[in-house]
């Protein structure tokens, strides 16, 4: 019997940390229309003749800092323990490949894998928990792109997004466990951030995102396929997985490009006045991270680790995220099974 094929897709990373690949990394991603979401000329303008050539040795430097000389880019390490964990929970009726939006592997060559393998069937796993157009979307794309042009395809079916899968939640809550949340004095939920507009844009009502008063605070019909939505309600269940009260944990969101107002609140700003309150020691989760990169190990644990103990703050402590956690290794299992 041929086999069933599962494509697990995260976002990328650059080959190398040099300022060469980094650049390379970047002129991909954010040409991508349907992460900067503006005019294609201007698009170009900004990603060619002033992101990529003036962040690209920035972001070189970060990702030195992080890179293993064994095992590379940390998003990369893990994305391929995911890989081959559930490959051997899945076992022989199953082929499980791996691919990246951006750079390498890439999604052109996993289907070609699966393709060749004549596999019955794709069932595509974005690894993104809350659903974007920016990340979930333009893996939908870009496979459709690819796959328009064969002579003939298998079924392929998407997970739209698991922001509320029970096991993911728990593995979360049990990252959390270890580093005692109840001695912190405040806890963050920390998203990666997205222009307003592209939330706007998500809303099919035309009248009600950010028109309504608390419109992202809970998950409902309306906002169903809100990206802030799905991740207040992500942080909503791990609060209550762990039993933290209302008043002790703050849901926000970084990585912000450009001028252009993005969902707040920001986490930079949050850790600020933290540390202005007087607030010495804080828990950081980041949910819509499946493994730990960049914005997470750097981003959150070195630069606002900095910035809170620059204003008096002790402490930040980071919440690994699911990497090769064998509860998340469950969720996947279960996903593709079911």
């Amino acid at each position: 019997m041929s086999k069933k094929g599962v494509l697990l897709v995260n976002l990328g990373t650059p080959d190398s940390p040099s300022t060469a690949d980094v650049r390379k990394y970047l002129r991909e991603f954010l040409m991508d229309p349907r992460v900067i979401d503006v005019n294609p000329v201007l698009r170009t303008i900004l990603v060619k003749g002033l992101i990529a050539p003036t962040r690209g040795p920035k972001s070189a430097k970060l990702y030195q800092q992080i890179w293993d000389e064994k095992t590379g880019s940390p998003l990369l390490h893990y994305s391929k323990l995911q890989q081959q964990l559930l490959q051997d929970r899945l076992g022989d009726e199953y082929m499980v490949e791996l691919a990246m939006r951006y750079q390498s592997p890439s999604i052109e060559s996993a289907l070609t894998r699966l393709k060749d393998a004549l596999v019955q069937d794709i069932q595509v796993i974005p690894m993104f928990p809350q659903y974007a157009s920016a990340s979930t979307g333009s893996v939908y794309e870009k496979i459709m792109d690819i796959v328009a042009k064969w002579p003939t395809s298998p079924n392929i079916a998407f997970i739209n997004s698991f922001h509320d899968n029970e096991l993911m939640i728990e593995t979360f809550a049990n990252n959390a466990q270890k580093h005692d949340p109840e001695s912190y004095d405040h806890i963050l939920f920390s998203f990666h951030g997205l222009p307003q507009r592209q939330l706007i844009k998500a809303d099919h009502t035309h009248s009600y995102c950010l028109k309504a008063d608390g419109c992202c605070e809970t998950l409902n019909d309306t906002n169903k396929f809100c990206y802030s939505a799905q991740s207040h309600h992500t942080a909503k269940l791990i609060a209550q997985k762990l039993n933290i009260p209302k008043e002790k944990y703050t849901i926000c969101f970084q990585s912000r490009l450009g001028n252009d107002p993005w969902v707040q609140p920001y986490t930079s700003e949050i850790v600020a006045n933290l540390a202005n309150e007087g607030k010495k020691r804080l828990l950081v989760f980041c949910p819509a991270f499946v493994a730990d990169c960049l914005e997470t190990v750097f981003e959150v644990t070195k630069e606002y680790g900095d910035e809170f103990k620059a204003l008096g703050g002790e402490h930040v402590q980071l919440v690994e995220s699911l990497n090769d956690s064998p509860t998340w290794i469950d969720a996947l299992e279960k996903m593709v099974r079911e």
